[in-house]
């Protein structure tokens, strides 16, 4: 479903959409900057977005339904190593030729079952991003959830948001601090590929 149906303050920013990303370009399927989540997720998702906001914070999404054929661009882009235009930003202490061994890229993403999404807090009055340690999307232990050598404050920033999304029915990633999904996701074995539109 359209999750600003749901929730119609929710910002979103699809870093899919747009060339801000580890591939530099804009993601095959990803038509419009539009947040598609199962009926479910967006529901405990709102449940999230009012908690925070009575924390004058707000949720915003970088991705959640992930079409498979944008998975399958993923895929292509990795295997092209001469390729590393946002290297710099996203990897710059992994080898491109090890995203798949390490983890960093997969041919199935839980993103394309329609209860995954990434995210982070922003700030109520300034709208921006609480800081995390990491940017979104890095390749490498800085984002791993429980990663030691960041601040207290950013510690404490992750733990906001481990805490509240895990309280409204999500489980983390422990690699990457952004990345839940929900508990009972709806279509566990189901791979969707309609674009993002």
């Amino acid at each position: 479903m359209y999750v600003d149906t749901v929730i119609p303050d929710i910002d979103v920013e699809l870093r899919y959409y747009s060339t801000h990303n580890f591939v530099g370009d804009t993601i095959n399927t990803y038509h419009d900057n539009t947040l598609i989540l199962t009926e479910q997720t967006a529901k405990a998702l709102k449940s999230v977005q009012d908690e925070l906001q009575s924390k004058n914070l707000c949720l915003r999404v970088y991705d959640g339904y992930r079409p498979q054929p944008a998975v399958n661009h993923f895929i292509t882009w990795a295997r092209d190593l001469n390729d590393t235009i946002n290297k710099k930003e996203f990897y710059p202490e992994v080898n491109k030729r090890h995203l798949f061994r390490d983890g960093y890229i997969a041919s199935r993403s839980g993103h394309s079952r329609g209860s995954t999404v990434d995210l982070t807090i922003i700030d109520g009055n300034t709208f921006e991003p609480i800081d995390m340690g990491s940017p979104y999307d890095f390749f490498g232990e800085e984002s791993w959830v429980n990663y030691e050598h960041i601040t207290e404050k950013q510690k404490a920033n992750r733990q906001l948001l481990q805490s509240v999304m895990l309280k409204h029915g999500f489980r983390n990633y422990s690699k990457e601090w952004w990345h839940f999904t929900l508990r009972d996701e709806p279509f566990p074995n189901t791979y969707f590929d309609f674009p993002v539109e």
